[in-house]
């Protein structure tokens, strides 16, 4: 499914290597992922998640702390995969959800591509699972070949239609997770003098057929400061967030919240 970043053509596979028909040519990192991500692309030095937020993202998943979407994920993936198809997870992140996917489906023979535009993020996601072939891309310009995925996956990633459109085939599966309403509620309550549920947007998406939402609801406790500062450094709150709503934060030794989430499938028209 890869392609090349400069010309388009089709990528394949020469020992250490990615070559397109043009001779471009792309080294395979000692860890297995191959840096698509030309400078153009790039929105700064060292785009994405640095070091430290991919370690505790992954330190945070790893504890299983939302075990509960991977296994919903994993069974939507399952329920729309079939021999030998083509899996795109979009902004993959350190790959928890991708290698989940990959054991999900282990026996079906099917081809898994991540990408995510943090290169330590793909550094981690391709030590985590040999099952699936991983690229430092942007979500926006995806170095992927136009109608070659069965399924696209996105968690918590950038949306981008066209792009997502560009890749599937013709009825291919799109499947989106998203926060639900009181995801993390206790959280904003221990950090915010007003917290505010999540807004619950209309299900509908310019060139796909929505066939339905799993909500997937329940409760986490964390037991240190470090997993709830782990987690809280997972959210878009981590950047909102003033000093005075940190520092709350760092004074909780403990915590218990709700945690929600809706996976959205949809069937590009």
């Amino acid at each position: 499914m890869l392609i090349c970043p400069k010309c388009g053509g089709r990528l394949a596979r020469n020992g250490k290597s990615f070559l397109c028909p043009e001779r471009h040519c792309f080294d395979i990192a000692k860890s297995g992922y191959v840096n698509l991500l030309t400078s153009d692309r790039m929105n700064s030095a060292l785009p994405g998640d640095n070091k430290l937020m991919v370690q505790s993202r992954k330190n945070f998943l790893d504890k299983g702390y939302y075990e509960i979407l991977a296994e919903a994920l994993c069974r939507t993936v399952s329920a729309h995969a079939s021999e030998g198809c083509r899996i795109l997870d979009a902004g993959c992140g350190e790959g928890y959800y991708t290698d989940k996917i990959a054991q999900s489906i282990a026996d079906m023979n099917a081809e898994i591509i991540g990408i995510d535009i943090s290169k330590t993020a793909a550094d981690y996601a391709a030590k985590r699972t040999k099952s699936a072939q991983f690229a430092v891309a942007s979500v926006f310009h995806m170095p992927i070949e136009s109608e070659s995925c069965d399924i696209v996956t996105s968690l918590f990633a950038p949306y981008c239609g066209e792009e997502f459109q560009r890749v599937l085939k013709r009825g291919g599966i799109f499947i989106m997770a998203i926060p639900a309403e009181r995801h993390l509620w206790q959280l904003k309550c221990a950090v915010y003098d007003e917290p505010y549920p999540n807004a619950v947007k209309d299900y509908g998406l310019d060139g796909f057929e929505f066939l339905g939402a799993e909500k997937v609801l329940g409760e986490i406790f964390l037991p240190s400061g470090e997993d709830i500062a782990a987690l809280f450094s997972m959210t878009p709150y981590f950047y909102k967030t003033g000093a005075e709503g940190h520092e709350r934060l760092e004074r909780l030794e403990s915590l218990t919240t709700e945690i929600g989430f809706e996976v959205l499938t949809y069937k590009k028209l």
